[in-house]
């Protein structure tokens, strides 16, 4: 008599054997990531690591090694403001990107014909590289800028857009470039799913703004808040828009930590360290709180 590995039969069964199955789905997933999840995780380790180090004080270019927050203790005057100018940019611009990429994605695919303009206009931002865009804003934007002349307003009478206080040119750059990543996300999904989901609640007798509001809305979502969550990561982390389009003092993590460690004073490379560590720790920080708030929107869905 012979026995077999076969789930038993009946609800248990079947249970066991959907659970085998979404096993065997996140095991292939794993290993189709895995080569390029093992080079980014050493990359980045790497250069985290020898961070943390130098911030330690445990690498120092000058010195000998001796675990120390001195990095911190010497840039801690500056740092909670730029901690809180760089969360405000990137707040501020995620919030626009978003709410503009999503519309773009409704309007896309809202009709065939018009979806391959509108995709095809979202698109043409992503290959023009963040410099570029800023050079461009700055010119647009500056008190002898493009738009000035075209409402004929005297520079004097301009406000400051540009290197201003409240730095409208950098997140006008972000929020306009990342604006085209979320469309393109949200359209990929919703492309593929809102129709079919959108007919079967019309015949329902659902009305345009419940099936947006039921249906729609709901299926973007996920891929919104992802687009969101990597956009928001990228500004919080990002260096040229700020330095070309904001304000000299006070300045947002990237431009501070970059300032430090171009300084001829070689000690203050640890004051570099500490900042460009604080920075990829609030990162990682957004990124688990992202990941958190999608679970928990899948599991309610």
């Amino acid at each position: 008599m012979t026995t077999t590995d076969a789930p038993p039969a009946g609800p248990a069964g079947r249970s066991t054997g959907r659970r085998s199955r979404r096993l065997g789905a996140r095991g292939r997933a794993v290993l189709l990531v895995l080569p390029a999840l093992v080079l980014v995780v050493t990359v980045v380790g790497a250069a985290l690591g020898s961070a943390l180090l130098l911030a330690l004080g445990l690498a120092p270019l000058v010195g000998e090694p001796a675990l120390s927050l001195d990095g911190w203790r010497e840039v801690a005057p500056d740092l909670g403001t730029s901690i809180r100018i760089s969360l405000g940019i990137a707040a501020a611009s995620t919030a626009i990107a978003a709410f503009v990429g999503l519309c773009i994605a409704l309007a896309a695919t809202a009709a065939v014909r018009r979806s391959r303009l509108l995709g095809t206009l979202a698109s043409l931002t992503i290959p023009i590289p963040h410099l570029v865009g800023a050079a461009a804003i700055g010119l647009l934007l500056a008190d002898a800028g493009f738009l000035s002349r075209l409402l004929g307003v005297d520079p004097p009478s301009w406000p400051p857009l540009v290197g201003g206080r409240l730095w409208v040119a950098v997140v006008a750059e972000y929020a306009w470039k990342e604006s085209a990543f979320v469309a393109l996300v949200v359209i990929g999904v919703l492309s593929s799913r809102a129709a079919s989901y959108g007919e079967t609640a019309a015949l329902l007798g659902a009305g345009r703004w419940a099936r947006l509001r039921y249906v729609t809305l709901p299926l973007a979502a996920p891929a919104l808040g992802a687009s969101a969550a990597v956009s928001f990561v990228y500004t919080l982390g990002s260096y040229e828009v700020a330095a070309l389009l904001g304000r000299p003092f006070p300045e947002p993590l990237p431009v501070l930590a970059f300032r430090l460690f171009t300084s001829i004073d070689l000690t203050a490379r640890s004051q570099a360290a500490a900042v460009a560590v604080t920075t990829a720790l609030l990162g990682l920080v957004v990124v688990l709180l992202s990941l958190r708030a999608l679970r928990r929107l899948a599991a309610e869905q």
